[in-house]
């Protein structure tokens, strides 16, 4: 059955249902749980480093064995993972919901995140190796476009859940979804794996990585706590430092990388992946000061909070294939220059949110400038980090870039309120009205030098972005350049 379901047939359908509904969870969890920091801060005495960690603890593990869940489903079989990663989820949210003390929740995010990490990249390997021919561009369309449907419909749900009922609930309405999920695929799913994938499992990698990424959280979310031991900060900091240079010498050495140090030759893949983790830095710190702000000093309820910046959302829904269309005909780097740069302008303009503050005018402005600028930027983005690997390499360089982005928002949400001066409390509008000012311009600076980075590394013509796959030709690198390969 592996390869040969028909888009259009009732397997098909059963299909989509099961992965759409897979990867809605990780998404949508994401999202409200944002709006739902205000009310999670009074009921368990949050500081701001706690509610930090409600989201960088599930962002955290997410972005650290993201990869590593992509290749054990290659491997072990891509339902099996995916079937084990929502279960997981599952679990872990109901520990959320229940979570006595914000320790408690932040423990439950991390595990919640590890269930992420094994479910994201199995319900795309699971598209791609069920359907056949042309049937597979039409089932990821389909897959793409009722996942921004979930997107938009997340703000609604998660706003209303919080204002109507309690922040917990936004939790528990992970456990029948994921329960839908397993009976679909357990029936209708089939399994499937890559024969030619690595028999090895980068595991030194994958502890190093998490080890670096961990280690520079706890240090810059730490740094602005009352009574922080400074020997602490500058620990953890060079604890994350020394893992991740290792990491970057077992990437270097390993036979089967999570990360092959020999997609970063080609400056085109280097350049959009810093330029990926410019823009998604400014986007989350956005997403993460803007809900909180609209409730603790705008007085906004939690479900018009949430809500406010589903203009973006919309915009993308309809304009994105025709951005992606023009980015075609006029070469990456104007869309990936142009769309930052007005991206930024909107979100410069966020910057004056205050009490009170009327949405029509102080708020949707500058949303819809951030919306149109990335409507430019988006399709483009994912198309050039694509292309700008060879062939054999596309899914490790999808996979790549979707780490990096996730990688800029867990630092984003650990760095910007020490540099915005939030202090310990998120709910003080006193103290969060200047932060979110400063926050907001910081964003604003990140996304033009999104856009400068872009303008320098990305060709103008879309030919000038793929490396010729053709080692003889000298776009496939020796694997041997990389370094001496060990076993591992």
């Amino acid at each position: 059955m592996t390869g040969t379901v028909a888009y259009r047939s009732a397997a098909g359908r059963w299909v989509l249902l099961a992965t759409v509904l897979g990867s809605a969870l990780a998404f949508i969890d994401a999202t409200v749980v944002t709006i739902a920091l205000p009310r999670i801060a009074e009921d368990l005495e949050a500081t701001t480093a706690d509610l930090q960690w409600t989201v960088n603890g599930y962002a955290l593990t997410l972005a650290a064995f993201l990869l590593l869940g992509g290749a054990l489903g290659d491997r072990l079989g891509r339902r099996r993972v995916f079937l084990v990663g929502v279960v997981w989820f599952a679990v872990a949210s109901v520990a959320c919901a229940l979570a006595p003390t914000v320790g408690v929740l932040v423990a439950a995010r991390v595990l919640q995140g590890v269930g992420g990490a094994l479910l994201t990249p199995g319900s795309l390997a699971i598209l791609q190796s069920t359907f056949a021919g042309d049937d597979r561009g039409r089932a990821i369309g389909a897959w793409s476009e009722l996942g921004g449907l979930a997107g938009a419909a997340a703000p609604f749900l998660g706003g209303w859940v919080v204002q109507v009922a309690d922040w917990r609930w936004v939790f528990g309405i992970n456990v029948p979804l994921a329960a839908l999920v397993v009976a679909v695929a357990l029936r209708h799913v089939p399994e499937s794996a890559d024969p030619g994938a690595q028999a090895r499992v980068d595991v030194a990698g994958t502890a190093l990585g998490a080890l670096g990424l961990a280690g520079l959280t706890y240090g810059f979310t730490v740094w602005s706590e009352p009574g922080a031991s400074r020997a602490v900060v500058v620990a953890a900091l060079a604890v994350g430092a020394v893992a991740l240079t290792a990491f970057l010498r077992v990437e270097s050495r390993t036979r089967a990388p999570l990360v092959p140090p020999r997609l970063f030759r080609w400056r085109p893949f280097a350049g959009v992946n810093v330029a990926t983790f410019l823009v998604y830095a400014a986007l989350s710190g956005v997403g993460f000061f803007l809900v909180v702000t609209l409730q603790v000093v705008a007085g906004y309820p939690p479900l018009a909070a949430g809500v406010a910046q589903l203009p973006v959302t919309l915009l993308l829904l309809a304009f994105s294939p025709r951005a992606g269309a023009w980015g075609v005909r006029v070469g990456p780097r104007v869309p990936m220059t142009v769309g930052p740069l007005v991206a930024g302008a909107g979100t410069a303009l966020l910057a004056g949110i205050g009490p009170s503050a009327p949405y029509v005018t102080h708020v949707l402005p500058g949303v819809l400038l951030q919306g149109v600028g990335l409507v430019m930027t988006v399709a483009p983005l994912t198309t050039t980090a694509l292309a700008a690997a060879p062939d054999h390499l596309a899914g490790v360089a999808s996979g790549v870039n979707n780490a990096v982005a996730r990688v800029a928002s867990l630092l984003a949400v650990a760095v910007l309120p020490l540099v915005a001066g939030v202090g310990a409390s998120l709910t003080d509008a006193a103290r969060l009205a200047p932060a979110h000012r400063t926050a907001m311009l910081v964003c604003a600076g990140l996304l033009v030098a999104g856009a400068v980075v872009a303008w320098v590394t990305v060709p103008s013509g879309s030919a000038a972005v793929r490396p010729a796959d053709d080692g003889a030709a000298g776009g496939r690198p020796d694997p041997a350049a990389d370094g001496p390969a060990t076993d591992r």
